[in-house]
């Protein structure tokens, strides 16, 4: 099997679904990285726990509808092309 942008773009797509179905009191609170896990004073540098819980936020805020038809023309491409 060829490495093609058509692969590439599946596999971008299923890593940003596994991202949006990430439940931030199931599954992050019960590795420490839930919603108060995020504290920090005033003035100090964001920690790398912190810029990956704010990248999954936002990649779950932005993507939402997009992600929606990106799925639905997904399918349909695999439906027609096989």
């Amino acid at each position: 099997m060829a490495f093609t942008l058509w692969n590439l773009f599946e596999a971008t797509l299923l890593c940003l679904n596994a991202v949006c179905i990430l439940h931030e009191e199931r599954f992050l609170a019960k590795m420490g990285w839930g919603v108060n896990a995020n504290v920090q004073g005033f003035g100090e540098q964001p920690t790398v726990k912190s810029q990956i819980l704010n990248l999954i936020r936002s990649i779950r805020t932005v993507m939402r509808i997009p992600l929606i038809f990106l799925n639905i023309v997904t399918i349909a491409v695999k439906l027609v092309l096989g």
